[in-house]
């Protein structure tokens, strides 16, 4: 079989380019896969449930493969910019309710916060959500270890948890907050939405509207 020739190599490629050029020969460009980057923090809490810092713009492509519908923002800061953007083409629906993030000795939270956003946690129309404060450890810290007391999680296992995402900044008032916090008062929530299990795994999980009587 006869080899080409140099000058014969250099007209098949001219060829191509024009032929690239002028959309006649089509050409494949590999390109690489997308690369998934999840925010600073971030953990599942359960199915539908996650956690985590404040999300860059690198992470939204993450958010959007885990199809978030609602997001629950524990800063008082207004959203930022990007982040607003985002949620706006997105249609998410952003939830904040702004909790101090003081150093001081003792928690800056408010039973009526911590119980209007666990409502919304609860309701399972609102997963997927994300919960997320500026760094994924003291303000979500509080709002999924009181979610896992109405789990029913031991204090043990609730402080493991927290204690694994503030790592050295782990905060004794935040976990006194956290002891404190008496599950019963989500029954006088307005709807008492109820977070029940019957069983394990997300098959099992039903969520219960029981309006609250004065009577």
């Amino acid at each position: 079989m006869a080899r080409r020739t140099e000058e014969e190599d250099v007209q098949i490629e001219e060829l191509i380019d024009d032929g690239a050029r002028d959309g006649s020969i089509g050409v494949v460009v590999d390109k690489e896969p997308e690369c998934l980057a999840p925010p600073a923090n971030f953990a599942m809490v359960d199915f539908g449930i996650y956690r985590s810092g404040l999300p860059e713009p690198a992470n939204f492509s993450y958010l959007d493969s885990l199809g978030i519908r609602t997001i629950v923002y524990l800063c008082p800061e207004p959203y930022p910019e990007a982040n607003a953007a985002f949620v706006q083409e997105r249609g998410i629906r952003l939830c904040q309710f702004g909790i101090d993030g003081t150093k001081g000795p003792f928690a800056n939270i408010s039973k009526d916060t911590m119980m209007r956003a666990l409502t919304v946690i609860l309701d399972v129309r609102n997963h997927p959500v994300l919960i997320h404060c500026k760094r994924g450890k003291h303000r979500t810290g509080c709002v999924v270890g009181c979610f896992r007391k109405l789990q029913s999680w031991c204090l043990a296992s609730v402080f493991d948890e927290y204690q694994r995402h503030a790592a050295a900044k782990t905060r004794v008032s935040d976990l006194r907050f956290i002891e404190a916090f008496d599950v019963s008062c989500m029954s006088h929530c307005f709807l008492g939405a109820i977070y029940r299990y019957h069983g394990f795994g997300s098959k099992a999980r039903r969520l219960s509207y029981q309006p609250h009587s004065s009577s």
